[in-house]
């Protein structure tokens, strides 16, 4: 189970580096201006925030990816909690957002939904995992 929950894991910090660049290098492009919405006009009123952002979602996929390298390391390594709570803590700050956006804009709930999918499987799995 573990083994799935960090597949998802580093599936979810996949999207989030995705998430990243839509936000803080592509954001005025037409591509992502689909993806979010936004007329020329907003992307460009509201760049400097997408760009910050953007490094939220990055600094969590790093996070994440961190805790699945070390918790791939197990045991031998003697990281294993460190890799359990730091894979924890970045999928759980990324459902947290999720839910965040799904309570606070019901227009962005498809959107929530999309982001939040892999990090709650991600928690789920590494928390019984772990359990076990």
């Amino acid at each position: 189970m573990i083994v799935a929950g960090l597949v998802l894991a580093g599936a979810a910090a996949a999207l989030h580096v995705y998430i990243f660049w839509l936000e803080s290098l592509a954001w005025t492009t037409s591509r992502a201006r689909a993806t979010f919405g936004t007329t020329e006009q907003e992307a460009a009123a509201t760049r400097e925030l997408a760009f910050n952002q953007g490094f939220y979602n990055l600094f969590l996929a790093v996070v994440t990816g961190v805790g699945i390298v070390l918790l791939a390391l197990g045991s031998a390594a003697g990281v294993t909690g460190a890799g359990a709570a730091l894979a924890l803590a970045g999928t759980g700050s990324m459902l947290a957002a999720a839910l965040v956006l799904f309570l606070s804009s019901p227009a962005k709930r498809g959107a929530a939904v999309k982001q939040g999918t892999l990090p709650l499987l991600a928690v789920v799995a590494l928390a019984v995992g772990l359990a076990l």
